[in-house]
């Protein structure tokens, strides 16, 4: 009886201790949550708003960082570069829950040169839907691009500053850097190796090709990320999840080199009682490993059924980077891709608060393998700019494969290893049942195992009762 009860408070502890770690590895709930709902990434470290370049800190590639940006002037951060990598900075900014907003309101992220010259300028806004909601604008530092500016080792700033519109509520009684006033900062910084030998310097031409169709076949049901750190990762596949007015959710995908990848997100049909219409309702946004804005698409709800579509990307190719259109360009290496999908806080005063369906069907395409560019080095992090073969696993466990088998190219490495749990149980797809009944099955066998034992050690004791 005594070992029956110690079992069995053992077993009880496991089933808790495997609960409470799946519960801590729900994608939506990684990190912390800022008043915007947006999950920041656990491990980015606090950074203070510099108002001049002499106090800037540091951002260091490879980290994340969280701040804060008021509601007027401009704040600063700092880079120490070589003179051969490509560098690439990305700040989401989180306006909280319920602030007054414009459709031009947003932010503008510079990266200057130590003389001041401008290496590379970016805005981005909350758009037609009028939504608090997370934005990320980006900066870059491109080596051997010809210009004159921006090529030596050294010190480089980010400039990072508000953009508002007259409409926009500006007063703010508070001086907390988390007030009304301003809004939360997540930035990451991340450096690319340059090539091993240089190839075209010119965007590939123009394919024509048919507009894919979206993905059919059910749904699965995969509860979305609050934040690019807790994303959950899809793959090939149709997903499923609830959204409430003023959330977003944010997936990431697997894409190697050579790949197309291609995305719709479908919002439900409101309660037959409904009415009316919210422009710029569904937005879906796509960035590329680096966190730069890709394309994004948009669509007014009026209750009925709805759907936004990226456009037609091209496949992942080094030479992207040379294009005119963000589209093109932004899909320049393998990795992780991110998705974030938003419903206007607007929705609820028109529909209620929800929740409503939310169905996201992602194709990629591309079964040929070919190689990567060929770096010189390793980028930083080290994983970023290719797809490892966790991501693969990951993928074609919770997404069913890549279209056509895995494929891609030479430069991916081994695993990028030392992830979080949460990482691995939201990026593998393993269902809590599953892990649940594998740890209780391993426990039950260990038990029947001691139990045996126990009982051939009475029968020997038995038969020998001086042993």
């Amino acid at each position: 009886m005594g070992r029956y009860r110690a079992n069995a408070v053992v077993r009880g502890g496991v089933a808790a201790a495997v609960a409470g770690a799946l519960v801590a590895g729900v994608p939506a709930s990684a990190g912390a949550v800022g008043p915007g709902g947006y999950g920041f990434d656990p491990a980015g470290r606090q950074l203070s708003a510099a108002t001049t370049t002499s106090a800037a800190g540091l951002l260091e590639p490879g980290g994340t960082y969280r701040s804060s940006l008021p509601a007027e002037g401009r704040t600063y951060y700092r880079l120490a570069l070589d003179a051969t990598s490509t560098a690439y900075v990305a700040v989401t900014a989180v306006p909280p829950s319920g602030a007054d907003v414009a459709v031009t309101d947003g932010i503008r992220v510079a990266l200057q040169d130590a003389d001041g010259h401008y290496c590379s300028t970016d805005t981005a806004s909350v758009g037609a839907a009028r939504s608090p909601r997370p934005v990320t604008a980006w900066g870059t530092r491109e080596a051997g691009n010809g210009r004159p500016a921006c090529q030596d080792a050294g010190t480089y700033y980010v400039v990072v500053e508000r953009l508002r519109s007259s409409s926009s509520s500006s007063s703010s009684s508070s001086s907390s850097p988390f007030s009304s006033g301003a809004w939360e900062l997540e930035l990451t910084a991340a450096v690319e190796a340059p090539l091993q030998e240089a190839g075209p310097t010119t965007a590939p031409g123009t394919e024509a090709s048919a507009s894919t169709p979206p993905l059919a076949g059910p749904a699965r049901k995969r509860p979305g990320g609050n934040g690019f750190a807790g994303a959950a990762v899809v793959g090939q596949g149709v997903w499923s999840d609830t959204l409430t007015p003023g959330r977003t959710l944010f997936y990431k995908v697997p894409v190697d080199w050579g790949q197309r990848l291609s995305v719709t997100a479908e919002l439900g049909s409101a309660p037959d009682d409904a009415s009316g219409l919210v422009a710029g309702a569904l937005g879906l946004s796509l960035y590329n490993p680096a966190r730069v804005p890709v394309d994004d698409a948009t669509v007014s709800y009026g209750g009925s059924q709805k759907s936004a579509a990226l456009d037609d990307l091209p496949p992942v190719r080094y030479r992207n980077r040379y294009a005119v259109h963000d589209e093109v360009s932004g899909m320049r290496f393998a990795g992780t891709y991110y998705l974030a999908v938003h419903l206007s806080e607007r929705v609820a005063e028109r529909f209620g608060a929800g929740p409503f369906d939310l169905t996201l069907r992602v194709r990629v395409a591309g079964a040929e393998r070919q190689p990567g560019p060929g770096y010189a080095g390793e980028s930083t992090p080290a994983d970023t700019f290719r797809v490892t073969d966790e991501e693969r696993r990951a993928a074609a466990l919770g997404g069913g494969g890549f279209a056509g088998g895995v494929t891609g190219g030479g430069s991916a490495g081994p695993d990028a290893g030392g992830g979080t749990a949460m990482k691995a149980l939201a990026a593998g797809g393993i269902g809590a049942g599953t892990l649940l009944l594998a740890v209780l099955g391993g426990w039950t066998l260990v038990a029947r195992r001691r139990a045996g034992s126990a009982a051939a050690q009475t029968r020997v004791s038995a038969q020998n009762p001086t042993a």
